[in-house]
């Protein structure tokens, strides 16, 4: 893959905590908005029935605009619920028995944290992207931060498209446009009083 590649595409987040009263027309005017890639359902509920009625009301919004939902770690679920595939959060670990399980149509993604090793060996074992994170500074987590040279490094090398995701800004964008596939997008527009506009911001920041 070449350094230099088209503009990223958005892959957006779910809250780990949504209503589902009014989230899913909130979604669907961000995906009518602007044009985007891949969603994430991201709940953090252990209580499946929760997840189920969440899955099956955003895989409305999102097969209607013909946009693939994927579901953070619930594997079992992906068939289950008509899901196009899932996102491990175990780095590398599970990628080759979940890409049998799952089969080669489904999508397959890894979040490998700030890991360029296990990046690489999710790629290598089947995932059809590799996420890393948090690119921002953030309260959360133990305060490693993916930079921007894993980046530059792997769009130069590696073709699995790559994910930045976690407390981004708009300079954070600017700078790493040139060097990741998808920006994962999810409190940095759902903690906004207009998400639409604020989704459009950064699109556009990819430009700037």
């Amino acid at each position: 893959m070449s350094d230099a590649q088209d503009t990223p595409q958005i892959y957006l987040i779910t809250p780990t905590e949504f209503d589902l009263l009014d989230f899913p027309d909130r979604l669907a005017a961000c995906l009518d908005s602007t044009e985007v890639g891949c969603v994430r359902l991201a709940l953090a509920t252990k209580d499946d029935s929760k997840i189920a009625k969440a899955a099956d009301a955003l895989r409305a919004v999102t097969h209607e605009r013909d946009v693939a939902l994927v579901i953070e770690s619930h594997v079992l679920m992906v068939d289950r619920l008509g899901l196009d595939g899932v996102h491990l959060l175990d780095s590398a670990r599970s990628v080759k028995a979940i890409r049998k399980d799952l089969g080669t149509d489904a999508i397959v993604g890894a979040f490998c944290g700030q890991s360029r090793h296990d990046g690489m060996t999710a790629g290598e074992l089947g995932a059809d992207y590799v996420s890393f994170g948090p690119v921002g500074n953030t309260a959360l987590g133990d305060g490693r931060t993916a930079e921007l040279e894993l980046f530059e490094w792997w769009s130069a090398m590696i073709e699995v498209p790559v994910v930045a995701e976690g407390a981004l800004d708009l300079a954070l964008i600017r700078q790493l446009a040139p060097h990741t596939d998808f920006f994962g997008i999810g409190d940095e527009i759902w903690r906004s009083d207009d998400p639409v506009n604020t989704l459009r911001d950064l699109v556009r920041a990819m430009d700037s």
